[in-house]
């Protein structure tokens, strides 16, 4: 470690010398006229993971940028001309930010350095360091002086006093870095002694104290933002800081907005769901289920887990959304005596859920299937067309399940539905398209959000004039009702054939990974699915993904597998994230609206017709007609009326934001900034 800091100090000196030599303009240069700052960033990309998470956190939050590829032979070369200019006689900074792979990846000497020194200089512009290592040209000692380099896996990072009042005031203190396996090294860095115009936002114990990996370098006029881990955009170190990140970057003024979204859908309420059988790894009353006529056997909630799920609801401050099929909870009815105690119970609680429309008996939509056959196939008709389930059929599912709701007084949107296993949505490979007749059937009943699969689509589409809401699916399976049955069914999905398993994961490599052994189905669950389960939510949660999640009523049941997984959620949440930054609990058609948005958004930008810049205290957003603007400004920011002003946006994080359009008579959004 001590020769390669050496080493390290020969680099950092030869760096230091190019970066002396930059040519700084006078102060006073633009002074005559205040400059126009355009709101987009650039990009200058190594191709390495860094940039690349901070790329991806600009793509996914709808921050304009321009990526500059270091390696392309047809690269624009970055000079004064292509970072600012004059527009109608004003100076204009093309660029209100600048993310660099490291401090200077142009190597020594370099003319483009300069450029983007003297750029920085002259317009205020700051700059990220996506990741280097320590040493004095970021203002920091080397790690041989007091700090530390190497493995950083389950290092306990926290956010200083600076830290908290500055770019990073939205979390909870503490920045757990990731140790997912023992036998894979997940994170590298360096962590550094702080020297003069260094101001520490995130630093972790070494030998000496502590020493920092993030933190902001001010110094011959610029602010560099200097991170010294190596990271990816997966990794939760990360994405606790990739807001603080670009807020710092942007000095809080940015399009783009970006919240922490997590809804749960519950499917198949009143209906019971088939159980997994250990004995056939099958579920009996499948189809695709050998063997398994007359084993059949269901799982159903109870009244006292209705009653457990309200009482959990209240202790957590989170509210399920409960897709319910009446008909078939009429049927159970019918089949057990004709009372049903479940039933009367959610009804009794019906104002503590909120409510969503999944069919009248969950049937299939889609084509009428012939299952004599693994996989089943779609039937046809003497012409050799396919037999679809008709336009009249479906609507009568619709409609059935939402008149029966409003019978026992249980309010729905009725603009919202998920049908049965997505089902009248194209199914590959039997069904490669939309039953025509769902497009039809939806409009009948005002449907304009309909649920699909998110492993299957993940983009939103149009069916008909409606469109569809992506849901990520939970690893927690429908036809398990307790622990072991979770672990046993996950052991033969992911093991190998020499260890009992389907394997599926043998076949199919690129995608699934087999367990190096069985779980143990007395434990598996709880200590080895759950936290597994727990991180992949958490991590749609931390990425600005407003994609809800579905279960089952099943994992409500019994063993009540899904709260286990739901409890590390939000705690780990929780425990992150400060109160300015709660979880965002959208019902389906606001996940709709806002998905809807990011495309057209989205669609604006590719397309250039975004007009967005910053003149002293005043931002002005220009968009196409009905396209509305994701932007983030800091408190106390104001939106110009056509009389007068009004406070701009919602508070999140710290900042306020809000999609927004011009007033009316209008023709671009005006934002005032707090002096």
């Amino acid at each position: 470690m001590v020769n390669k800091n050496r080493m390290n100090r020969v680099a950092a000196a030869m760096a230091a010398a190019a970066l002396v030599s930059v040519a700084v303009p006078a102060a006073s240069a633009h002074a005559a006229e205040t400059p126009r700052i355009d709101l987009k960033v650039l990009v200058v990309d190594d191709g390495g993971s860094s940039v690349e998470a901070i790329t991806a956190e600009l793509r996914d939050t709808g921050v304009p940028y321009t990526r500059v590829e270091l390696g392309s032979a047809g690269r624009p070369v970055i000079d004064a001309g292509f970072l600012s200019d004059t527009l109608d006689g004003r100076p204009r900074a093309k660029y209100q930010g600048v993310v660099l792979p490291n401090e200077n990846p142009f190597g020594e000497g370099s003319a483009e350095m300069a450029a983007l020194a003297a750029y920085e200089t002259a317009y205020g512009i700051r700059q990220v360091d996506a990741y280097t290592w320590a040493h004095p040209g970021v203002g920091l000692e080397y790690t041989d002086n007091g700090g530390y380099s190497g493995q950083l896996d389950g290092t306990q990072a926290a956010v200083t006093a600076a830290g908290k009042t500055g770019p990073f005031g939205y979390l909870g203190g503490q920045v757990a870095f990731e140790d997912n396996s023992a036998l894979v090294p997940e994170s590298f860095g360096f962590m550094g002694k702080p020297r003069a115009g260094y101001t520490s936002y995130l630093d972790a114990p070494v030998e000496a104290g502590r020493a920092s990996l993030v933190g902001e370098y001010a110094h011959d006029g610029r602010s560099e933002l200097v991170v010294t881990f190596g990271y990816n955009q997966y990794q939760q170190q990360f994405r606790l800081l990739a807001r603080g990140i670009v807020d710092w970057l942007t000095r809080g003024v940015h399009l783009g907005q970006s919240r922490s979204y997590f809804a749960v859908h519950v499917d198949d309420v009143f209906a019971p769901d088939a159980r997994w059988s250990k004995e056939l790894n099958c579920t009996p009353g499948d189809y695709a289920c050998p063997g398994g006529e007359g084993k059949e056997s269901t799982i159903r909630m109870t009244a006292a887990d209705a009653v457990y799920a309200v009482q959990w609801q209240q202790s957590k401050g989170f509210k399920l959304d409960m897709l319910f099929n009446a008909g078939a909870g009429e049927e159970w009815k019918a089949e057990n005596g004709g009372t049903d105690a479940l039933t009367a119970q959610l009804v009794a609680d019906r104002a503590k859920f909120r409510w969503m429309n999944h069919t009248y008996t969950h049937p299939f939509l889609g084509c009428v299937q012939d299952t004599t056959t693994i996989p089943w196939s779609c039937t046809k008709n003497a012409l050799g067309t396919i037999n679809w389930m008709s336009r009249a059929e479906i609507s009568a599912q619709i409609r059935d399940n939402n008149n029966w709701a409003a019978s026992k007084g249980i309010t729905t949107d009725r603009s919202e539905l998920v049908t049965g296993e997505h089902s009248g949505l194209k199914t590959l490979p039997q069904q490669p398209q939309d039953n025509p007749n769902l497009a039809g059937a939806l409009a009948d009943n005002g449907v304009k959000w309909a649920g699909s699969d998110n492993s299957r689509e993940p983009s939103q589409r149009p069916v008909g004039a409606a469109l569809t809401v992506p849901r990520h699916p939970m690893n927690v399976y429908y036809n398990t009702g307790t622990n072991a049955e979770m672990a046993d069914e996950y052991n033969w999905i992911y093991t190998s054939r020499a260890d009992g398993g389907s394997g599926v994961c043998e076949d199919n490599p690129a995608t699934s990974t087999c367990l190096p052994e069985p779980l143990d189905v007395t434990t598996g669950y709880l200590q080895q699915i759950v936290p597994q389960e727990a991180r992949t939510a958490l991590r749609h949660v931390l990425a600005n993904d407003p994609r809800p999640h579905y279960v089952h009523q099943s994992n409500l049941a019994e063993d009540r597998t899904l709260y286990p997984v739901l409890n590390q959620v939000l705690d780990t949440y929780r425990a992150l994230y400060a109160p300015s930054a709660p979880l965002v609990n959208q019902t389906m058609k606001e996940a709709g609206v806002e998905l809807g948005r990011r495309a057209a958004w989205d669609k604006a930008l590719a397309e250039g017709k975004v007009s967005a810049y910053r003149i002293g205290t005043t931002v002005t957003v220009k968009a196409p007609a009905g396209v509305v603007a994701p932007v983030t400004a800091p408190t106390g920011t104001k939106k110009q009326l056509l009389l007068g002003t009004s406070d701009f946006g919602t508070p999140y994080a710290g900042t306020r934001s809000t999609w927004t359009a011009p007033e009316l008579l209008q023709s671009a959004v005006t934002l005032r900034l707090p002096s």
